[in-house]
């Protein structure tokens, strides 16, 4: 009987030697391992997807594939992330859902991201004083476990992904041309100019506009077809126009007698589609806003 528990007592002893001398070896190699995680869950970002831009916020869904290099499984409550573009931080948050993986399991998740519209155009302006036609995108992911692993309650993590850098089609309103004008309805064209910096182009797809006067929506209209945005140029476009039935006497009241002081705000909302399909900005939804004054707009038929 005593013979069986020395016998017992010895496996147990050399699974613990061999078991000490695993883990030893596993942290040589995290030193060596080009993404450091054979200790910790491996993080590699797929894609990133921009599905919402507006005038203050940007959204975007990352792709990022999860794989536990771990010998046993774990459960994770929460994991909370950063982005980084370049190496500026633009955005921190957490992941609510449960990540539950086996050893040697994968996972792919999908994170949400909202930047700011002006930290990310600031990051971008920084890059182009560069001349860097890619960035490097990075994220800081940290796993809150349930029961600790390997004697540890967390576990952070990095990935990192070079990418060519990306950069916001911009609308800018020339001129507004008026058209035929009678009682029942008055025609207009806004022309714009679109500004695509990104060595691909672009279609314009849907697109819908709104003109507003002192927050009054007085005209719409809209083009379902395709425009074709050249890459790396600036592209003229001409959007018909029709004003509201009983609007057009008012706007031009305020066009002749508050020049200064009247608002206009132009909306537009479209898809955009990649040609090839392979850019992040493929099938993403842009509003774009133009304010100013119609007293602008005066000066830009000069």
């Amino acid at each position: 009987m005593k013979k069986g528990w020395f016998i017992a007592l010895g496996l147990l002893l050399i699974g613990f030697i061999g078991a000490y001398i695993w883990y030893q070896r596993q942290q040589k190699r995290a030193a060596d391992e080009p993404h450091g995680t054979v200790l910790t869950p491996r993080l590699e970002l797929g894609s990133f997807l921009i599905t919402d831009i507006d005038d203050d916020h940007v959204n975007m869904n990352m792709k990022l594939l999860i794989d536990n290099s771990l010998p046993v499984g774990f459960k994770a409550k929460r994991v909370d992330y950063e982005v980084y573009i370049d190496t500026a931080l633009v955005m921190k948050d957490s992941y609510r859902k449960t990540v539950e993986l086996e050893a040697g399991d994968s996972t792919l998740v999908t994170l949400p991201v909202k930047l700011l519209y002006k930290r990310f155009m600031n990051v971008l302006k920084q890059l182009d004083q560069q001349n860097a036609d890619s960035t490097v995108y990075t994220i800081r992911s940290t796993f809150d476990l349930d029961v600790p692993v390997l004697g540890q309650r967390t576990f952070s993590v990095k990935t990192e992904k070079k990418l060519p850098t990306l950069y916001l089609p911009t609308i800018k309103v020339t001129a507004i041309d008026f058209g035929k004008i009678s009682l029942k309805q008055t025609d207009l064209a806004a022309k714009v100019e679109i500004g695509n910096r990104n060595k691909f182009p672009l279609n314009f797809k849907d697109t819908h506009y709104i003109v507003s006067i002192d927050g009054d929506v007085v005209a719409e209209g809209s083009q379902p077809e395709p425009i074709l945005i050249r890459e790396q140029a600036v592209t003229p476009v001409v959007f018909p126009v029709t004003l509201k039935p009983g609007k057009f006497d008012n706007v031009a009241l305020k066009a002749l007698f508050d020049k200064k002081n009247t608002n206009f705000l132009v909306v537009f909302r479209s898809k955009l589609i990649s040609p090839d399909g392979n850019s992040a900005l493929d099938d993403s939804q842009i509003v774009n806003r133009i304010k100013g004054t119609l007293a602008d707009l005066k000066e830009l038929k000069k």
